[in-house]
């Protein structure tokens, strides 16, 4: 029985965080040693530069982010994991699917509407300043990044559904001029998958610049967390841990009999720099371990580099045959072919 594949892109501009952890990462690691499915995680790298213009914040999180995937324990020999850009199959495929996709329905893409709105509200003269291709054609190349290997399954947040629809009607036109390549993929919601607040309290984010980097050295740790904005709640009152971002952050990463021990020092008044250094202290102890061989990653880029070109090689012997095969269903072929 052919196994479903589930894909994952992560887009380096920035440092990964305990939100992206708990969000995103956590759960993916964990697919990623399952065997009932196939899994593919790859550096969206030419979506960074959609947003992001210093190709050294790319270069460096491009390392970080593949650096925090493997001191996590990403099981690479199972999985798939590769940088975007080494599959120029993607970006051939890309031009082949802008061919054809309709103008009108990437004038539907809610990241071009949000441009055109704000280009509105500051009565800019031009609706499309600021607005590259880049940015008008972006749900295109996230649609080659799925279709290139056929994924059928794609978890995302409620903000990219419509991309992966984009790409469902982008595939069923390709299927409907040339006949059945592509699966219809479908967009995964886990509502289960917890959202961290930062340290202002609204999501931890790094546009907000309210983050804690998931690697942090010790003392910066312990730093940001005493930072956490709460109440001013005296210590001896009961607290409540709704929207109490000390303790969402704790109970994203503790047991169930250990949150329940935090919820009744909560309604026994604990004060605020007894939780904030009880989370630290949680937090560097379970983080350690993984700590120290982000580090050992960081200082050997050479290792990481070389297990990016193991996935080159394994995603590419699935992107050429099938290319070529897309190529001839297009006409793309030798005279004599």
């Amino acid at each position: 029985m052919k196994k479903e594949i589930i894909l994952t892109g992560i887009t380096p501009t920035g440092t990964p965080h305990l939100g992206n952890y708990v969000g995103a990462i956590r759960p993916a690691i964990a697919a990623s040693r399952q065997t009932e499915n196939e899994a593919f995680y790859f550096l969206a790298d030419y979506h960074a530069i959609i947003s992001c213009h210093d190709p050294k914040r790319i270069q460096q999180s491009s390392k970080e982010i593949a650096a925090t995937w493997l001191a996590l324990g990403l099981d690479t020999e199972n999985a798939f994991f590769y940088r975007q850009s080494d599959i120029p199959e993607i970006m051939e495929l890309t031009w082949i699917l802008t061919c054809m996709t309709a103008k009108g329905l990437m004038n539907r893409a809610h990241s071009y509407k949000a441009a055109l709105a704000d280009n509105d509200t500051n009565q800019s003269n031009d609706p499309d300043k600021g607005v590259t291709m880049g940015l008008f054609s972006y749900p295109i190349l996230m649609a080659a990044d799925i279709l290139m290997f056929n994924a059928a399954k794609i978890p995302v947040g409620k903000d990219q559904i419509q991309h992966i629809e984009m790409a469902r009607d982008i595939a069923g036109r390709f299927n409907h001029h040339y006949g059945n390549h592509f699966i219809l993929p479908e967009a995964v919601i886990n509502d289960n998958v917890a959202v961290l607040s930062g340290l202002d309290g609204r999501k931890m984010s790094k546009s907000y610049n309210n983050t804690i980097p998931l690697f942090a050295p010790e003392k910066a740790l312990r730093k940001l967390i005493m930072k956490i904005k709460t109440n001013s709640l005296e210590p001896g009152e009961p607290k409540d841990t709704k929207g109490c971002t000390l303790f969402e952050i704790f109970q994203a990463f503790a047991s169930n009999d250990e949150v329940s021990d935090i919820k009744a020092r909560y309604e026994n008044g604990i004060g605020w720099g007894d939780m904030k250094g009880l989370l630290f202290d949680y937090l560097n102890q379970h983080l350690a371990p993984f700590r120290n061989r982000y580090t050992e990653l960081m200082e050997t880029p050479d290792y990481i580099e070389s297990v990016l070109q193991k996935g080159r090689i394994k995603a590419r012997e699935r992107s050429v045959p099938f290319l070529q095969a897309l190529r001839k269903a297009v006409g793309i072929t030798p005279i004599c072919g």
